[in-house]
């Protein structure tokens, strides 16, 4: 498999329209392209553009294999669209526009939660422990082990398995 994968490496990265591409396949009842810019931002480990084959296979190693606090950490980044050690609502907001999106009508979502501002909601509600409005790594590990279904993100494949 992993030479397989290698093999299918365009002169042995990937970029960003190609990850889009390949990413898009796996959600065809919605569109994938802002949220797979999201999740190719944090497998390019170096920023520079383009994803390796180690790249790749790390990424790939944490998210299909890690312990949960790796994969905790790894959603974390994700949303954590600046980089600065914190996710905002506006960072959240973002992240569930994209999902929404990407999971088109495929998934009929709680009423409760049936907007991306309404999942936001329930989340900070849920998680922002002392009320500032943006989610500390701590914070985002301990809502996200007393209730994963609020991040649990798309996997490839499991369209019907909202986060």
């Amino acid at each position: 498999m992993v030479q397989r994968i290698h093999e299918r490496l365009p002169g042995g990265t990937l970029s960003i329209e190609e990850f889009k591409k390949i990413y898009g396949n796996f959600f065809p009842g919605g569109d994938a392209g802002m949220f797979s810019e999201h999740v190719f931002r944090t497998f390019d480990a170096n920023g520079d553009g383009s994803i390796d084959f180690k790249e790749f296979i790390v990424a790939l190693s944490v998210t299909s294999r890690g312990t949960l606090a790796d994969k905790l950490k790894w959603s974390f980044n994700v949303y954590d669209l600046d980089k600065n050690g914190h996710i905002t609502k506006d960072e959240m907001l973002e992240m569930m526009r994209a999902i929404y999106k990407m999971i088109g009508k495929v998934v009929k979502m709680p009423e409760d939660v049936d907007t991306p501002q309404k999942m936001v909601d329930k989340i900070y509600r849920e998680m922002d422990r002392n009320a500032d409005e943006r989610l500390s790594l701590e914070e985002f590990t301990r809502g996200s082990r007393k209730d994963p279904s609020l991040v649990k993100l798309p996997q490839c494949g499991e369209a019907t398995t909202v986060w």
